[in-house]
């Protein structure tokens, strides 16, 4: 007689790590973000759309180089993302340039808010992307660059890819 032993499954955390990234499908990020601040802080953030909004976003067609986060209300506002309209959408279309609630919890919120108000910090989108069929946007709390601070990240970035090509030679 034989015994079947039944074992769970157990999952290694690289393989996790591939289903966690698999699952999240990038649809555009804001380069100039990184090129115009530094970094101070990031969070996950969901955002209010509408239908004809989430399909241009699927063909990919956004733009996050001059938006930013806006506080009104007790609400949080993605502003100046230009999201092009729907090529099939006809008049159930929608504003390419309208402002789109964020989704985050009344704490996040209250944070964020007293970093812009008393820091004279900025909160802007780094990249958004599709996570389990939803949109979500990576917001940063960053402060800006000043010229001499951009000249000396383009210095360091230059003598690193140079060391890198002088180490495949």
């Amino acid at each position: 007689m034989a015994v079947l032993v039944l074992r769970p499954r157990v999952q290694s955390p690289l393989l996790m790590a591939i289903r966690k990234d698999a699952a999240e499908k990038l649809i555009a990020s804001n380069r100039k973000a990184f090129h115009d601040y530094f970094v101070l802080q990031k969070m996950e953030a969901g955002i209010a759309l509408t239908g004809t909004e989430v399909k241009s976003l699927r063909e990919g067609r956004v733009n996050l180089k001059d938006s930013y986060v806006n506080f009104d209300r007790g609400e949080a506002y993605l502003v100046g993302a230009h999201i092009s309209p729907y090529s099939h959408g006809n008049r159930e279309n929608h504003d390419p340039e309208r402002k789109r609630k964020l989704l985050l919890h009344r704490r996040e919120i209250d944070r964020l808010e007293v970093q812009v108000v008393e820091k004279g910090l900025t909160v802007v989108p780094l990249r958004l992307y599709f996570k389990s069929g939803k949109v979500k946007a990576e917001i940063a709390v960053v402060r800006g660059k000043k010229l001499y601070d951009k000249r000396e990240s383009e210095k360091r970035r230059e003598l690193e890819r140079e060391a890198e090509a002088a180490m495949k030679r």
